[in-house]
Parts: C-alpha cells; sequence; structure tokens
C-alpha cells in the first residue's frame, strides 16, 4: 500500500558525535556543558572507532553536537578544526553530516557548508529579558546574534534546522514573537528545513529551578506555530520529551510531522531516553501514521550543495526507502557578508 502523505511522519536515523562538552555559556537549564577543561576533545581516532560500527546499521546523519569556544579564545580555531575534520571524517565513512556547534562566524558557517548537508541552531527565545535571567551567563545567546545565523544561513544556501525552546520564562507572546522573525526570514532565503518546538524537561544538572512545560500546552502551540510558519518548514518535536503517548498523537494531529534524530543517546536532554522506531511505530500505526526515514537535507535542497555532497545524498536516496517530500528547488537568495557575531561578543574572560 503506498504511504498517504497526509499520514506521514518522518525521523532521521542518527547518531551523536560530541567533539567537547565544555562551553563558555552557563545556561542554568542546561544538562549538556561541563566547565572549562573539564571535558577532553573527541579524537579522530576515538571518532573512528565510533563511526566504524555503524556503518553496519541504518544511521545515517551523524550529528556533530557541540559546547561553545568563545570566538576570541586561542583555542577556537583548533576548535573549529576539530569540528571540520570530524565532519569530514563521517563523510568519508558515508554518513551525511549535520553541525550544531552554537554561533560561528560567516566563515566558518562557509567553510563548513563545505563538509555538512545541513546545519542548525536553536533560537530559544528572542526576548532579551532571559539575559537577566536563565542567560545571564551565556553571552552568545544575545537574540541579535543568534538571529544573524539564521540569515548567514539563508545567503550561504545552507539548509538549516531551527526551533524554540518553551518553559524557560517566557511568554506566550514571545513563542508568536519568535516564529514569526523565522516565518520572515524564511520567506527571504527559503531555507529552514525544520522548527523544533522542544520543551523545557528538568535534567540532573540544571539549576534553572522551574517546573517542565506542560506537553498538554504542546498541541496548542504547535497548531499556532503551523499557522504562522509558512507550509514548506516541517514542525519537529522530540518524542522522548512528550511521553504521554495520547499527546504525542495529539501533538502530530497538531501539525507536527518529524521527530528529529533518533539515537542511543539524547545528548541534551540526557535524564530522557529517546524513544526508538519501534517503539514509536507501536505508537503511531494504530493511529493511522506511518514512521518513514528522512535523510539531514530535504529534497529540495539538493541543489544547494556541492557535486561532491549531492553525490553522498543520492547514494543515500537510491538505497534506503526515504520519506518522499515535494522537490521544488527554492529561489537563490542574495549574498551579504556580515561580521555582527565577533563585534556583539565581550571579549573572554579565560
Amino acid at each position: 500500500m503506498p504511504i498517504n502523505n497526509s499520514h506521514l511522519v518522518t525521523y532521521s536515523p542518527a547518531y551523536t558525535i560530541v567533539p567537547t562538552y565544555e562551553c563558555f555559556n552557563q545556561c542554568s537549564y542546561c544538562n549538556f556543558r561541563s566547565e572549562l577543561g573539564k571535558s577532553p576533545w573527541m579524537s579522530l581516532s576515538d571518532a573512528d572507532s565510533i563511526l566504524k560500527p555503524l556503518q553496519n546499521e541504518k544511521v545515517c546523519e551523524i550529528l556533530i553536537l557541540s559546547g561553545e569556544v568563545h570566538p576570541h579564545s586561542p583555542k577556537r580555531q583548533a576548535w573549529f578544526e576539530r569540528i571540520y575534520d570530524l565532519c569530514e571524517l563521517a563523510l568519508s565513512m558515508g554518513f551525511l553530516p549535520h553541525t550544531n556547534a552554537g554561533p560561528l562566524s560567516f566563515e566558518e558557517m562557509q567553510k563548513l557548508k563545505r563538509v555538512n548537508v545541513s546545519m542548525g541552531l536553536m533560537l530559544e527565545q528572542l526576548t532579551p529579558t532571559l539575559l537577566n535571567s536563565v542567560h545571564r551567563h551565556a553571552p552568545s545567546k544575545l537574540p541579535e546574534v543568534r538571529l544573524q545565523q539564521l540569515q548567514w544561513a539563508g545567503e550561504l544556501q545552507i539548509p538549516f534546522t531551527t526551533g524554540l525552546l518553551l518553559g524557560i520564562g517566557e511568554t506566550v507572546d514571545d513563542w508568536w514573537e519568535t516564529l514569526e522573525a523565522i516565518s520572515e526570514l524564511h520567506q527571504r532565503y527559503h531555507h529552514i528545513q525544520e522548527v523544533i518546538l522542544q520543551p523545557h524537561s528538568p535534567g540532573h544538572q540544571q539549576t534553572f529551578d522551574a517546573p517542565p512545560f506542560d506537553p498538554h500546552q504542546l498541541p496548542e502551540v504547535i497548531a499556532k506555530a503551523r499557522e504562522i510558519l509558512p507550509p514548506d518548514i516541517t514542525i519537529q518535536i522530540p518524542p522522548n520529551l512528550v511521553k504521554d503517548d495520547r499527546w504525542l498523537l495529539a501533538c502530530i494531529e497538531a501539525g507536527a510531522r518529524d521527530l528529529g534524530g533518533i539515537g542511543p543517546t539524547d545528548e541534551v536532554n540526557p535524564d530522557y531516553p529517546h524513544i526508538q522506531e519501534q517503539a514509536l511505530r507501536n505508537i503511531l500505526q494504530p493511529a493511522g501514521w506511518e514512521l518513514v526515514a528522512r535523510l539531514p537535507i530535504y529534497p529540495q535542497f539538493d541543489s544547494w550543495l556541492s557535486e561532491e555532497l549531492q553525490t553522498a545524498v543520492k547514494h543515500w536516496r537510491k538505497t534506503r526507502p526515504l520519506a518522499k517530500v515535494p522537490n521544488t528547488p527554492p529561489p537563490t537568495p542574495p549574498l551579504s557578508k556580515a561580521t555582527v557575531y565577533t563585534q556583539v561578543l565581550p571579549q573572554p574572560y579565560h
């Protein structure tokens, strides 16, 4: 029986590589970071040992997810080169890399485009009021810095994933303002693949003393997001953060159509194990939904890639039964270089 696209839910068979957990930001809700100097950087040989067994698995996407090194730090160049080399290694082994390493300079994004089929950065929330609370010690969480990344991604023709973190002290109106900013940039550059709506889920490491975001609110948020966002942006929710099966299905009914990268561990929310593929099928199929694997790049963006990356993507599209997405090439955006990131951040304090 052919898949009914109106009842199609996608996910990415993925594995997360963490170059380092150390991060100069200190977001009070974070359960990922470690203190500076406390997290050894992953070596290429260690990464090779991790990736080799995965070549015989279903894994397609390698998510390079890193703590941030200050842009003015003497370690910044070495950190960036390690991320680049890990992407290159993953590509050489047949995987498709997707990098999320915090705000990057225009030049860094331009270079990483060579070895990534897509990239991402959460906006979280654009309200500056969080700079007085959960982001008080997080210099790179300046709203203008993160919004600049989305603009540069559009100018550089990088297929991009972004999203909101819900329940960290923002207001309802802040949700709509952030979604409208995403929509506006996408209508200019047509480069946003997915928007993640991630409910705050307390973990053992954070200092932020707040309850989890009520997952029962998510369907309403998703429905409103679906009204605000252009129809060619997919809404993604992390199923491990919506523990009630009924409410997970309600989120999908409301307009969420992607469940993100599914791998052994959710590095951002380590207290909440991923729900694996078969368990998700057992939830979705009785309700009439079909779970289908996808690549970390949607077909309409293939032409934005280099010939080398297009070859790698074509191989995956030919060899795996993947979700079908309308293949309408987005228009070519204008290119204009900017240098906001390094100008607005303070000098490093270490």
